[in-house]
């Protein structure tokens, strides 16, 4: 790993490796690339994608955004999100399954999604528009339930690069039409996970954001990702990608999280044409 961010992190101890992509969302230009096309396990950053593929189903009727879908006791997986706790049976509309998927992140949501898109063409989809990102199966699966990919030991996987270049498109409208954008960006600015993009966002005197952050993180051991768009005054489209942190722990006092949003932050203000406020 080299470049101005890896440099940055050894000089303060990070045992992994990091790559950012920093975009203007408005115009696609590069303004900082470090790592962009190296592969890292995808975590729940995939979760993007189907936010995506799952709107645009809407669009052009293959569902509904009231379409509902039963969550069988079978369904429920562990990991992030709520429907897990929940009483089986549950019918929840397809706006419903998008807006936990990527508020709460929570993976049984993920896996009804996955099963009502269809593995294949999801597959089918990603290895025509995004060649380095690849869904090999549904989440948190127990091993008789996993697919040949995930039981030979591979994983999502993704690069900061298709990341970015994901959120600029959707935030320029290039994936959906105006009222399914305007969807999608609703649910990631109600993503609650914001330890690192948003996590020195200049506030005023109350403690309010000055600007938003519309963004999807993903974790796993070791492994901390955040992808989204930051509307500063110059709006940046922003994937950071990590993996091989020393800090166990999924607390937001992780000591890796604290790492990256602090180094990564200067940079953002800068490329984002930021002056002003209280950063915390």
């Amino acid at each position: 790993m080299s470049g101005w961010l890896a440099e940055r992190l050894a000089s303060q101890g990070y045992a992994g490796r990091a790559a950012l992509v920093v975009q203007d969302a408005d115009t696609a230009e590069t303004l900082h690339t470090e790592g962009a096309d190296e592969t890292f396990p995808a975590a729940s950053i995939i979760k993007l994608w189907l936010l995506v593929r799952g709107l645009r189903a809407a669009q052009v009727g293959q569902t509904g955004l009231g379409e509902r879908l039963s969550m069988q006791a079978e369904d429920r997986v562990p990991g992030s999100g709520v429907l897990h706790d929940l009483g089986a049976g549950l019918a929840l509309s397809w706006l419903d399954l998008l807006t936990l998927m990527v508020t709460v992140s929570d993976n049984t949501a993920t896996n009804l999604v996955i099963g009502r898109l269809g593995l294949p063409d999801l597959q089918a989809w990603l290895a025509e528009e995004w060649p380095q990102t690849r869904l090999v199966g549904r989440l948190q699966l127990p091993p008789d339930q996993q697919s040949e990919a995930q039981r030979r030991g591979e994983r999502n996987s993704t690069t900061a690069a298709q990341a970015a270049d994901l959120l600029g498109r959707l935030y320029r409208s290039e994936l959906l039409d105006a009222a399914h954008t305007a969807l999608a960006l609703g649910i990631l600015g109600r993503q609650q996970y914001r330890d690192v993009l948003a996590r020195h966002l200049p506030r005023d005197a109350s403690g309010e954001a000055l600007y938003q952050s519309l963004s999807k993180s993903g974790e796993l051991r070791g492994v901390h990702h955040d992808a989204g768009l930051l509307l500063l005054p110059r709006p940046l489209s922003v994937a950071l990608l990590s993996v091989g942190g020393s800090d166990p722990r999924e607390h937001p006092d992780n000591r890796d999280v604290d790492l990256l949003a602090a180094t990564i932050w200067p940079l953002l203000a800068t490329l984002g044409q930021v002056s002003g406020g209280h950063s915390y």
